[in-house]
């Protein structure tokens, strides 16, 4: 009874009529007036709560103007309710109505009412004819009217067809701004997980399913789901991986190459009975999954389900045809891309080796990419213990972002621990093998570097040596607390040619901090280096006792992961007093 009286207010809303004087109505009502002299007749149409009157005549004030009165008010509710005339000689004596409101506040004695159809046959509302005094009808009063409610019931209907094609033109409009959205949308989606929540957003207030699936069809009919993190955690571990022998609607899609249509719960349990109790647990009461197409067949399928029934058209068919379409070249880029970033942060990781352990140093590292797609970049660090005093430390940055930056980097960080190990060499003089090494074996690309060695001394304190060719000074911090940078470097490698570098030297009493780092760590193009060098000062001394861990943190929250623009390595070294043996 709940769902008639739901499919008749639908069919009610797509009259487009309200509580508003509408002309063809009017006319009605008149012609009831003129044909039974009557003093008011009314096209009185039925709400959920109230009853309007888009045809009136003869209604007086204030009813004339508000043209609705709530259902307490209504006598046409019954010819609704009843889908039945109502004839009414004294409605004062009438027990179907005589404790009806309209009989006082609106002068109601005598009542005729017809029904008004949609082209169903619901009844909407009533075509009535109103007297102030009690009215005997005659047959030949009441076959005109109903004459007259059949051909306003035609003329409803005509308006709903018109209301409904027009609808219909909207829906045709709307959901092809959906996939030009669409096809807009997910071209930008980079990973399975925007594809997914991409596809949720674009949906919401055209379908408007509940939930949005993605799956992926695996070697030997596997499916693996790709959206379990819009699920329950115990559900998407249930649905991570499943068989052939599991009947889903998702599965049943991908391996048949069809879409799976299930309109209701009775639908789920026939053809994808394994499913039943995640519709039950989640509320969902229909689905349709669509196959993914790929070259070689299905990749997966694309699932929609509701909390309600529901049935699509050929519109909709259409329209999730397409949309699957779309999803399957974005999740395919999105694979590639996985594969590309997994690749880069493998190899990032492979050139970025541990640091080693040394009694009389400490050493701590980060490494952060910059904020876009590629995940590796031409900056490293690097720290080779040369013997049981003498460690090598390495800070550099190749021009350019991605993959042929990191490729160029991987080159320059292998040739130069080659050298760092094949013998002892004043910094300088070791860049300047390190060029003419990489002209030689044709390895091209400008880069910035700084090579020190840190030596142990027998007082307790260190030696750094170290030449910079055009990298960031490293800033020193005293075990007092002072902070400064070191001199700045000579050239950057690759820029010019016959230059001479310079080694330089520094004491280091026990218990120094250096700070070696590149400069994404500290620059933006809002935010440029003084500042955030000045930044970095700050983090410093803003913090005198804390260990290096808390300080690499600090320091790599210079610049917000969002904000981003270039690869950031920081390498932080404590000088120690070495332990006397034994």
């Amino acid at each position: 009874m709940a769902d008639d009286d739901g499919q008749r207010l639908a069919a009610l809303l797509r009259t487009g009529l309200d509580a508003v004087a509408d002309p063809m109505f009017d006319r009605f009502a008149s012609m009831v007036r003129t044909v039974l002299g009557v003093p008011v007749a009314l096209v009185s149409l039925v709400d959920a709560d109230r009853q309007f009157f888009p045809g009136a005549c003869g209604l007086g004030d204030p009813w004339a103007q508000k043209r609705e009165t709530p259902l307490s008010h209504s006598f046409c509710k019954h010819v609704v309710d009843a889908a039945q005339p109502l004839i009414v000689t004294d409605a004062r004596v009438d027990p179907r109505v005589r404790d009806n409101l309209a009989i006082e506040d609106l002068g109601v004695v005598g009542y005729a009412g017809m029904p008004v159809v949609d082209a169903d046959g619901q009844v909407l509302g009533s075509l009535c004819a109103i007297d102030h005094e009690p009215r005997r009808w005659t047959e030949q009063e009441l076959s005109a009217l109903s004459d007259l409610a059949a051909a306003c019931s035609d003329s409803l209907q005509l308006r709903i067809a018109s209301y409904q094609a027009s609808d219909r033109a909207e829906l045709v409009a709307e959901r092809s701004r959906l996939l030009l959205r669409a096809s807009i949308a997910l071209g930008a989606a980079a990973t399975s997980d925007q594809v997914v929540d991409t596809v949720r957003d674009l949906v919401i207030g055209t379908l408007d399913p509940a939930y949005v699936g993605v799956s992926w069809l695996e070697t030997g009919g596997l499916i693996q789901l790709a959206s379990g993190r819009l699920l329950p955690p115990d559900l998407a571990e249930h649905w991570a991986t499943y068989g052939t022998e599991v009947r889903t609607p998702s599965g049943l899609a991908a391996r048949s190459g069809r879409t799976v249509v299930l309109p209701d719960l009775a639908a789920v349990a026939e053809q994808t009975p394994d499913a039943l109790d995640t519709f039950h647990r989640m509320q969902w009461q229909a689905a349709v999954s669509v196959p993914l197409p790929g070259a070689g067949g299905p990749i997966g399928a694309l699932t929609f389900c509701w909390k309600q029934r529901y049935t699509p058209g050929d519109a909709e068919h259409a329209v999730l045809t397409a949309l699957a379409g779309y999803v399957s070249q974005a999740l395919q880029r999105a694979s590639a891309y996985d594969d590309r970033r997994t690749a880069a942060e493998t190899m990032q990781k492979a050139l970025l080796s541990p640091l080693p352990a040394l009694d009389h140093v400490r050493l701590v590292a980060r490494y952060a990419p910059a904020n876009r797609a590629d995940l590796v970049g031409g900056d490293w660090y690097d720290a080779v213990r040369l013997d049981d005093t003498r460690m090598a430390v390495v800070i550099g940055d190749v021009a350019g972002h991605g993959v042929t930056a990191a490729a160029t980097m991987g080159h320059y960080r292998s040739m130069l621990r080659a050298l760092l190990v094949d013998r002892y060499d004043y910094p300088s003089v070791l860049l300047s093998r390190f060029e003419r090494a990489a002209k030689l074996l044709g390895v091209g690309g400008m880069a910035t570097v700084l090579v020190a060695y840190l030596t142990a001394e027998p007082d307790g304190g260190h030696t750094l040596t170290w030449a910079n060719a055009g990298h960031i000074p490293p800033t020193l911090v005293l075990p007092d607390g002072t902070v400064s940078q070191l001199p700045n470097g000579g050239p950057l490698l690759g820029g010019l040619r016959g230059v001479t570098r310079r080694t330089h030297t520094r004491a280091l009493p026990a218990g120094s901090r250096l700070v070696l780092y590149t400069d994404g760590l500290i620059e933006t193009r809002t935010f440029p280096i003084d500042d955030g060098i000045d930044h970095l000062h700050r983090v410093i001394t803003d913090r005198p006792g804390a260990g290096l861990d808390e300080l690499a943190d600090a320091s790599m929250a210079i610049i917000a992961p969002g904000e981003r623009e270039d690869d950031a390595s920081l390498l932080l070294i404590e000088t120690l007093t070495p332990q006397p043996p034994g």
